[in-house]
């Protein structure tokens, strides 16, 4: 496990917030130097505290505001049924998230689609002909009640 001090949990949240501002802005919000700061944030990429950064898109913007979770069981639990699955559903641009899960399913998938006819089209020719699914169970999103990027790294929180 890595060790992070206060300074560089502190660092994190802002970068989650905003990571384009200037290192120079950072270095005000953190009373260190800018050197100080470059040299952080490169240790934290360095260590794989900070893996990636990315542009958060509007999916209504995009047309992809039809969010569906999908719960998937598999027909057997068998190793190789469920590498199969797990490389199959890499492949499909409409799944954002998939989580493999305890309880009734196995898997959990969130996905993102334009309206009903595109979810169903994806069903239909996308999800259901992969191998060994058992059964799957929709749920449509109502409204985003909360959703971050963000993970709390305050270590007194």
């Amino acid at each position: 496990m890595i060790n992070l001090d206060k300074t560089d949990s502190k660092l994190l949240e802002l970068l989650q917030s905003d990571c384009k501002k200037t290192t120079k802005e950072y270095a005000h919000h953190l009373d260190l130097s800018v050197t100080a700061v470059y040299e952080r944030i490169k240790r934290l990429e360095r260590i794989g505290a900070i893996t990636k950064y990315v542009a958060l898109v509007d999916k209504k913007v995009v047309r992809k505001s039809f969010v569906v979770l999908c719960h998937i069981k598999l027909i057997q639990h068998s190793k190789e049924f469920l590498l199969q699955f797990e490389r199959e559903v890499q492949k499909l641009p409409e799944v954002a998230e998939c989580y493999h899960i305890s309880g009734d399913y196995d898997y959990i998938l969130k996905v993102f689609v334009a309206d009903m006819d595109a979810f169903r089209d994806f069903m239909v020719t996308k999800l259901t002909v992969i191998n060994h699914i058992g059964s799957a169970q929709s749920s449509f999103v109502i409204s985003e009640v909360k959703h971050t990027t963000a993970i709390n790294i305050d270590f007194n929180k």
